[in-house]
């Protein structure tokens, strides 16, 4: 008996000390680089070393609250990180972050009435499912899975201890996401003062247009960030300025304004929020975004004076929800955007005009230089300068100086 206690007291150590050794590596992690994936991703090694997982997935709510993101995985899942999503209460996954409790199955987890099946996630077919949440001062801020490919006992103490680390994990994966917005805001702020700066230069209006399209995909992180002005006719929009390397997408046809859905924009004079284009049937390049790899989209009007001039269009690789404060800055952009076409319209419209005055000024020297020299009369005189223009082919301008350089010469 002595052995067998001696024996089961040495088990017991182990489990303790290995309890020892995860809680310091958790610990560990609040050590770290507020960077959010290397945090995500660190807990998920922990927790598969720990629990002996098949499978570790963590979900976290997105910034509207609106629904649960799978954000790390044990397994490869480059194209379902970041997409797979799940409602509130959908799913075991969304009932224990609505809930903010611990379900443990053994055996057969996909047979229970919550479960809800990702046909692009194998392990929904795996026996064992241990779901908790992520907790942050008393609320779930997202849901950590451990599975087992066969049935598994999940003791009352490990899931005690599981639901213990989640809850010290969630300050600091909260505190990462804070640091992360921050760093976020950090950048639009320094993007507006580039887009600021370069209406107020004296670069051209397609270098300010393309500097304000790659600063905005940046700071968006979007795929594809373009500005489409309207046509002289107001009929199609024109892409003016794109950072994509796209040649498909940069030479794809101008676009009709009438009953497309940018040409709503214009309408009502509102962003457009679209959550997916490749689904949606009023969208004319679907083809083009599924070979792009464009997802959600927002597109906001360009207004001047009351004028809608064009919008700017966002793209994002991976299904995104906009969220208020981006909107917020995105308007911001455009409507520098908007005004620095507008400067540039009145900036060329003030060339024409005094270019306009100059050649005037010109075609009267020259009319009296001819008045003079030929005796004939102001309209004889300009009549003679307009048909040398055209039987030249050049401006009365140019006919004009020559008029003039020769009559200096002869002085």
């Amino acid at each position: 008996m002595k052995k067998k206690v001696s024996a089961d007291s040495n088990k017991l150590k182990l489990n303790q000390a290995e309890e020892i050794r995860f809680l310091r590596k958790i610990v560990d992690i609040t050590a770290e680089d507020l960077d959010l994936d290397l945090i995500l991703n660190d807990v998920v090694k922990i927790m598969t070393e720990f629990a002996n997982a098949d499978s570790v997935f963590i979900y976290l709510f997105d910034e509207n609250k609106k629904h649960l993101v799978l954000m790390a995985s044990k397994t490869p899942h480059k194209r379902e990180v970041g997409t797979v999503n799940l409602g509130i209460g959908e799913g075991i996954t969304g009932w224990v972050a609505q809930e903010n409790k611990t379900v443990a199955i053994g055996k057969r987890a996909y047979q229970d009435p919550r479960f809800k099946n990702f046909d692009v996630l194998p392990e929904d077919r795996y026996e064992a499912f241990l779901s908790v949440p992520i907790i942050y001062k008393g609320k779930a801020i997202g849901v950590i899975n451990i599975q087992h490919k066969k049935p598994h006992v999940y003791q009352e103490r490990f899931v005690g201890l599981i639901t213990s680390i989640a809850k010290q994990v969630g300050g600091v994966i909260e505190q990462a996401r804070l640091f992360n917005e921050t760093k976020q805001k950090a950048l639009q702020f320094d993007s507006l003062i580039k887009v600021s700066q370069s209406i107020t230069s004296e670069k051209y209006l397609d270098e300010i247009l393309n500097l304000i399209v790659v600063v905005t995909a940046e700071m968006l992180n979007s795929k594809i960030c373009s500005i489409m002005l309207l046509d002289e006719k107001g009929v199609e929009f024109v892409i003016k300025a794109t950072q994509s390397l796209s040649a498909d997408y940069k030479l794809k046809p101008n676009l009709k304004v009438e009953n497309s859905l940018v040409g709503q924009v214009l309408k009502t004079r509102k962003p457009l929020i679209v959550y997916d284009v490749r689904k949606e049937q009023k969208y004319f390049y679907r083809d083009l975004a599924i070979k792009e790899g464009l997802t959600s989209m927002i597109a906001m009007p360009m207004i001047v004076k009351d004028k809608a001039i064009g919008v700017i269009n966002v793209y994002t690789k991976n299904p995104h929800t906009f969220i208020q404060e981006e909107v917020n800055v995105l308007q911001m952009i455009t409507d520098q955007a908007a005004v620095a076409v507008e400067n540039t319209k009145l900036m060329e419209e003030a060339l024409r005009a005094k270019e306009a005055l100059e050649t005037r000024k010109l075609i009267e020297r020259a009319k009296g230089v001819l008045m003079r020299m030929n005796n004939l009369s102001e309209e004889a005189a300009y009549r003679m300068i307009h048909k040398k223009s055209m039987d030249s082919c050049k401006s009365m301008k140019d006919i004009a100086e020559s008029i003039i350089l020769m009559d200096e010469l002869r002085k």
